[in-house]
């Protein structure tokens, strides 16, 4: 069975470090602390005071003052590693924590899924081929020498960093190794570490390296276990569940988290607030308690990136430069139907084709297989034909040699709609307003992966108004946007009442509008 030995590196709050040491060890791990020598050195007296009677937790020989970005966190971590490696020799796994990390699990589930696999657990992307880093300094981190912390000598970071610019004193990567970036936060077998810790006393020039790296933490260990470790006993992965803004900023959990938290397919959690103090009871017991069922459906990054895009959608106000000449046809007529159900709109789209004659294309650009004709790869993906969309609509009006073609498009394509609206050719808007029930909420909600399968009734239920009110406003947006020829159809009104705006939408009359409205089974779902 696993035995895990607990890398803490901390430098506040002694209560909650005493209170993490005594909760983890008490079902037969270890712990090894590193306590920042910044810190309050009556805060380390206190928590070696307190912890002196548990040999189930030892501390780094060394104390070492750590800075954010600096050589000095992966150095801190090295002897807190150290000491665990000499100190617990049964430890089969080391796994990196911080003071603000929680058990989201059990002991039990914690060590049963280590057990599962012969696996190192750790976030390693290309450094020079993902896209990890969104912003900032990327490839300076390493081709410069960093000896200055850009938070407290920013002037001294800065004007070391543009003069080694000026001179061209870059450096050379060590030739042997692929750098690789991820988060700090870890689990490593025992083997591993052991392979790393032999690495850095047969590899001084590495060493030197990443000393003057900057924010050597997000990839030192990341580095070292690809060149070491076969691929295909490394996870890509973090067994801590942690969320950035898109600010940058880590995501704070607090009291009513919990339910969240337990559902992510992770093993421990951070940031925890400091004043989120029933959580951290409620996750503070948990870790020795028996025979708890967890139902994992890991939605927590999907729905945090839905609820905080609220308001913060926006669209580009100028055209890309391969559109500036790019147009559907003055006289040509693009009619759109904007249906949120998706296969309301096809039903009706199938009843128009059977009544009119005209031609038309479902949601090409919100579903990758819908079906189109070869148009010499602009119809590849929907990256393409939404970049390049006014090309691959006149493309589509010269196929099917027409003056008129209807497609389909989601609610939220407000942009698309603005585009077309802006172009020489004819728009019109037939809006299909459905009613929505909570299954249909449900099953929506996990369509886009803002719920899983396991997802508790408790959180599906205070989604599901903010999902409502959601697609609300897609409609909202749409009618306040000002589009003339914009039609309402409603599935509460009567079939008469609807033929209405078929008929003006599709410049039919209303026999044949109030044949499509008739439809069997148009709004079932």
């Amino acid at each position: 069975m696993a035995k895990i030995a607990y890398i803490l590196l901390c430098h506040k709050d002694p209560d909650a470090i005493i209170r993490q040491a005594n909760r983890l060890t008490a079902t037969g791990d270890y712990m090894s602390i590193h306590f920042d020598a910044r810190a309050n050195p009556a805060h380390y007296d206190k928590i070696r005071e307190a912890l002196r009677g548990n040999a189930s937790v030892t501390f780094a020989q060394k104390r070492i003052k750590c800075g954010w970005g600096e050589w000095s966190l992966v150095q801190a971590t090295l002897l807190a590693v150290e000491a665990a490696v000499q100190a617990y020799p049964r430890a089969t796994h080391f796994y990196m924590l911080s003071g603000d990390c929680m058990a989201i699990k059990t002991s039990d589930y914690v060590h049963d899924f280590l057990d599962a696999q012969d696996a190192d657990y750790i976030e390693s992307f290309d450094f020079f081929a993902s896209d990890w880093i969104k912003t900032g300094l990327k490839e300076e981190r390493l081709i410069y020498r960093h000896f200055f912390n850009e938070r407290t000598h920013k002037w001294l970071f800065y004007t070391s960093y543009e003069w080694q610019k000026r001179l061209g004193l870059t450096r050379k990567v060590p030739a042997d190794l692929e750098i690789q970036i991820g988060s700090q936060w870890w689990c490593l077998r025992r083997r591993t570490i052991e392979w790393i810790l032999d690495f850095c006393r047969q590899r001084p020039d590495v060493m030197r390296f990443f000393r003057t790296t900057w924010i050597p933490d997000e990839t030192f260990f990341q580095t070292l276990v690809r060149h070491l470790v076969p691929e295909k006993e490394i996870r890509n992965r973090t067994l801590t569940f942690l969320m950035f803004t898109d600010y940058g900023m880590p995501v704070v959990f607090y009291n009513d988290h919990y339910d969240l938290l337990l559902a992510q397919d992770s093993l421990f959690a951070r940031k925890i607030s400091p004043e989120a103090t029933e959580l951290r009871a409620r996750l503070g017991m948990l870790y020795a308690a028996h025979g708890v069922d967890f139902q994992i459906s890991d939605e927590g990054r999907n729905l945090f990136r839905f609820l905080t895009g609220r308001g913060r959608i926006g669209r580009r106000f100028a055209p890309r430069f391969w559109e500036t000449e790019g147009t559907v046809g003055r006289q040509r007529e693009l009619m759109v139907v904007v249906c949120k159900k998706w296969h309301v709109a096809k039903r009706f789209l199938d009843k128009v084709r059977q009544v009119t004659n005209l031609p038309a294309v479902e949601y090409l650009f919100n579903e990758e297989d819908t079906p189109l004709p070869d148009l010499g790869g602009i119809q590849s993906s929907l990256e393409k034909r939404t970049r390049h969309r006014r090309a691959l609509m006149r493309m589509l009006f010269d196929y099917f040699d027409t003056d008129r073609l209807i497609i389909c498009l989601d609610p939220s394509n407000l942009e698309l709609l603005h585009d077309f609206y802006a172009d020489r050719s004819t728009t019109k808007i037939l809006e299909i307003e459905c009613q929505f029930t909570d299954d249909y909420l449900i099953g929506h909600a996990k369509r886009v992966g803002l719920a899983g399968e396991l997802t508790s009734q408790t959180t599906l239920e205070r989604l599901l108004p903010t999902i409502r009110n959601d697609l609300a406003l897609e409609s909202d947006h749409i009618r306040d946007a000002g589009f003339s020829s914009l039609y309402v159809m409603t599935e509460r009104n009567t079939d008469q009442v609807n033929a209405e705006p078929i008929s003006q939408f599709l410049s039919i009359g209303l026999d044949p509008a109030l044949e499509i409205a008739r439809t069997d089974h148009l709004f079932s779902d």
